[in-house]
C-alpha cells in the first residue's frame, strides 16, 4: 500500500491525463464533438470538460467510452499518455 501525496495535485493531472485520451480517441477516429455528446446523450458542455480533465461523473465516462467504442479501462489505466 502506497501513501497519498501530501497535496492533491496529482489528481488534477490523472484527470488531464484521461481528458486527453478520451480527445485522443475521438480525433484518432475522426469525430468531432458535435458527434460525440450527440450519440453519447451528454451536453456539449460536459464533453468539453471532460475532455479538459473536469471532475466527470463515472456514468458520463461509460457513455462517452461506449460510443467511442473503447473500454474504459482502456482509458482510465495508469500507462503513459500517447
Amino acid at each position: 500500500m502506497r501513501d497519498l501525496p501530501d497535496d492533491d495535485d496529482w489528481i488534477a493531472d490523472r484527470r488531464r491525463v484521461i481528458g486527453d485520451r478520451f480527445r485522443a480517441e475521438r480525433l484518432r477516429q475522426n469525430l468531432t464533438q458535435d458527434a460525440v455528446y450527440l450519440a453519447s446523450g451528454v451536453s456539449r458542455y460536459t464533453l468539453q470538460r471532460v475532455e479538459a480533465g473536469a471532475e466527470a461523473r463515472l456514468s458520463t465516462l461509460i457513455r462517452i467510452a461506449w460510443v467511442l467504442e473503447v473500454p474504459l479501462a482502456e482509458l482510465l489505466s495508469e500507462r503513459p499518455a500517447p
